[in-house]
């Protein structure tokens, strides 16, 4: 395994590519580095699934990794803990934004003094940052996601969205998309609600069990967060319209794989969340060592493989498709 991310650059090689290696500390004797990575919630499994990812990393680099967030959805409380980092001094952070307005100050104060800024899952406002770590393009979330809507429904039919929150900027970018994704390519479909759960399942639940009964001509439920994919099938479930009222998301197929055999949920779309945290973490890691001075075309992140970069936004890659035939051939 290389002990580090590097860049490639055109015509330039990063430093601390050659010799004894960044993941030594970058200089033979220099400190370890300090990374802080703050999920949008520390109990959300999709984000616990982010720090598996983001361990390995750090520890393939030789930095340690500070891991730190909310217990629920709590912007005051993420930028409560960016500014104890500025404090410690830590070296770069990691952060999937709540509410990009919200956190972009601290953000701003840790560039200030000097502390390189990554954002992964949602954004921060792109002054209060130096890269953001996509796990997949807006157009590519909201476009699969719609178009599987469609196809379940041959095309017209009322649905409804549940989403995390109502503010959490990647989130509000993806139900953008997937209106026009709507109207471009599926008119015959009608969105009749939007509900937030609070990135909780048991709230999910409740939402989607409400909108069966205010809706009873609903066709189709689409969960964009991960609690609230199990919570939407198991109010469907319970409900007896498996089959009736089609369930799909974003979601681990971990937490989705006992509805996805029972039939309750179609579809689920997610990226390599484990992926996302190490690729978040090597690219603070390659701030802090100075190794990310030119404009990049790929961001070279060792084991992982090569990633595109547009502007200042490194890109993970496209959603996947989970199903009832293929889910149990992953583990995350």
């Amino acid at each position: 395994m290389m002990a580090a991310a590097w860049l490639v650059m055109t015509g330039c090689k990063p430093s601390g590519a050659a010799g004894g290696g960044a993941g030594e500390g970058g200089g033979g004797g220099s400190k370890r580095l300090m990374v802080g990575f703050l999920p949008k919630s520390k109990g959300n499994a999709y984000f616990v699934s982010c720090r598996e990812g983001a361990e390995s990393a750090a520890k393939d680099l030789g930095v340690e990794l500070v891991f730190d967030g909310p217990v629920s959805p709590d912007p005051a409380r993420q930028s409560e803990i960016v500014e104890n980092w500025i404090s410690l001094g830590m070296d770069a952070m990691a952060v999937a934004c709540e509410n990009k307005d919200g956190i972009s100050t601290a953000l701003r104060k840790a560039r200030a003094k000097g502390i390189p800024v990554v954002t992964f899952d949602a954004d921060a406002l792109a002054d209060a940052r130096d890269y953001f770590v996509n796990q997949a393009t807006p157009e590519g979330i909201g476009n699969a996601l719609m178009d599987e809507a469609a196809r379940l429904c041959g095309g017209s039919g009322q649905f409804a969205i549940i989403t995390a929150s109502l503010t959490a900027q990647n989130m509000v970018e993806w139900q953008r998309r997937i209106e026009a994704r709507r109207v471009e390519k599926h008119p015959g479909m009608t969105l009749v609600a939007l509900r937030p759960c609070d990135d909780l399942k048991d709230r999910a639940q409740a939402e989607a069990t409400t909108l069966m009964g205010a809706h009873p001509d609903l066709r189709l439920i689409m969960a964009i967060c991960s609690p609230a994919v199990p919570g939407t099938a198991e109010a469907v479930k319970q409900a007896g319209k498996a089959g009736k009222v089609r369930v799909i998301g974003l979601g681990l197929p971990s937490e989705n794989r006992r509805y996805l055999k029972e039939g309750v949920t179609d579809t689920v779309f997610l990226w390599k969340t484990a992926d996302l945290g190490g690729l978040a973490v090597r690219v603070a890691t390659g701030l802090a060592r100075g190794e990310m001075k030119a404009v990049l075309a790929e961001f070279d992140a060792g084991p992982m493989g090569k990633f595109p970069v547009r502007g200042t936004e490194v890109i993970l890659g496209e959603p996947f498709r989970f199903t009832r035939e293929n889910v149990d051939r992953f583990n995350f």
